[in-house]
């Protein structure tokens, strides 16, 4: 079963911030996809909750160069 979480991320600028967070979080085991949407500050992340938890998602996004509210 997957589960959907949507992130309010700041400091993303262009589509190279965007296409950074999705290749970080697609690279995770349990990430199904990731959409990244500069201009509304969102991120959207389909998941198995099973295999990796929401905060390890901010974790990513975090280190990445980001920040998640």
């Amino acid at each position: 079963m997957t589960q959907t979480a949507i992130f309010t991320v700041t400091g993303m600028k262009c589509g190279g911030c965007e296409n950074n967070v999705i290749e970080k979080l697609t690279a995770l085991d349990g990430v199904i996809s990731a959409v990244a949407d500069c201009k509304e500050n969102h991120v959207s992340v389909v998941f198995e909750p099973e295999k990796i938890e929401i905060d390890d998602l901010e974790d990513v996004i975090i280190a990445a160069g980001f920040g998640v509210e």
